[in-house]
């Protein structure tokens, strides 16, 4: 029935002493790394989207995570509704929002745009 089971023999010598102290600090530096290289920067954009989702106000020009750009037509605790076209609102929740665009970026809308190419056609 030996064969089943292998001995089991003595190593040599162990870690040398003061190893241990070692190991702490390079696995604290790693901690301290990551925290500054991620934890920390994550977490400041996080305020600054809570900030943001906020601050939002009615007539507010925002920019969605799935790329609607639209304008604040109705607020509510949690969602919001944003017109995208003329009479064309789509309910969003507030964390959809990714960013704030300067007031004026929707005003090329494609009946302005379909004006300008029949001038340019002229």
């Amino acid at each position: 029935m030996d064969f089943f089971i292998s001995n089991a023999y003595a190593e040599g010598a162990g870690p040398a002493p003061g190893g241990d102290m070692t190991q702490l600090i390079f696995l604290g530096g790693i901690f301290v790394l990551f925290y500054f290289l991620l934890i920390r920067p994550q977490v400041k954009r996080a305020k600054e989207h809570k900030k943001l989702t906020e601050s939002l106000a009615k007539g507010d020009e925002v920019l969605t995570s799935g790329g609607l750009l639209g304008r604040v037509s109705e607020l509510d605790d949690s969602f919001l509704s944003i017109e995208i076209a003329d009479g064309v609102r789509v309910k969003v929740q507030r964390h959809a929002v990714s960013s704030l665009v300067p007031k004026g970026t929707m005003k090329g809308t494609a009946k302005e745009k379909d004006k300008e190419k029949e001038k340019e056609t002229k």
